[in-house]
């Protein structure tokens, strides 16, 4: 069951033309927190796209947030925690009942991610240093929510920055996604959510692969 909290626009199958537009889309439904104190963040690298084009709109800051999950032993889709650029660890402790005896997975897991995350810390940061987040209104973006991992994660860490509120306004998720995102935002905006939920890609009719370089670039307008 969806909480209250969560604003679905439309149950519709409706494509966007592309993530800049699904952005614009977005801006509509955000109107109230220009001219506040607010951040949106991205997730790469589709949401970054997204993320900028809110920004643009509304005329406020606009970051990334460098993150991976950790996935389940046996479903790595399924998170169980995260990583975040600083190097710091969350494990979702409600599930420690079951990570028993996995201690060695998970520590081996944690580094590969690590590795990854210290990748992106290099190619990005080097662009634009992280924005701070305590106290401020963060608005958080991908261009869809397929399972809610990726998303779950990114809001772990950021609740672990001590914003003042966590808004998700995204242009199109699965029902599933929303119930397991529900308690880590205080705040979610979907523009469709339709029945039929495949992949992320079949709700926009031009969803080319967004690159490191697209990301470097976008990070470099905004400054």
């Amino acid at each position: 069951m969806l909480s209250e909290k969560i604003r679905i626009l439309s149950r519709s199958f409706e494509s966007f033309r592309d993530r800049i537009e699904a952005g614009e889309f977005l801006v509509n439904e955000l109107k109230e927190y220009k001219n506040k104190d607010i951040v949106v963040v991205g997730i790469p690298r589709g949401g970054v796209v997204i993320a900028a084009s809110i920004a643009k709109n509304l005329q406020c800051d606009f970051d990334i947030v460098i993150v991976r999950k950790i996935g389940y032993p046996s479903n790595p889709e399924f998170a169980i925690g995260a990583i975040s650029e600083d190097g710091s660890v969350f494990i979702n402790r409600d599930l420690s009942f079951e990570l028993d005896g996995q201690k060695t997975y998970i520590e081996n897991e944690t580094k590969k991610q690590l590795d990854i995350v210290k990748e992106r810390v290099e190619i990005f940061r080097k662009i634009r240093p992280k924005v701070g987040l305590k106290d401020k209104i963060v608005i958080v973006t991908d261009d869809g929510i397929a399972t809610g991992s990726t998303m779950q994660s990114a809001l772990w860490m950021i609740r672990k920055e001590l914003p003042k509120k966590i808004v998700v306004a995204i242009p199109v998720a699965s029902n599933e996604s929303l119930v397991r995102i529900k308690d880590d935002a205080d705040e979610i905006i979907c523009l469709r959510m339709p029945e039929f939920f495949a992949a992320v890609g079949q709700f926009y009719r031009n969803f080319n692969q967004v690159e490191d370089n697209d990301v470097a670039n976008l990070l470099r307008e905004a400054i």
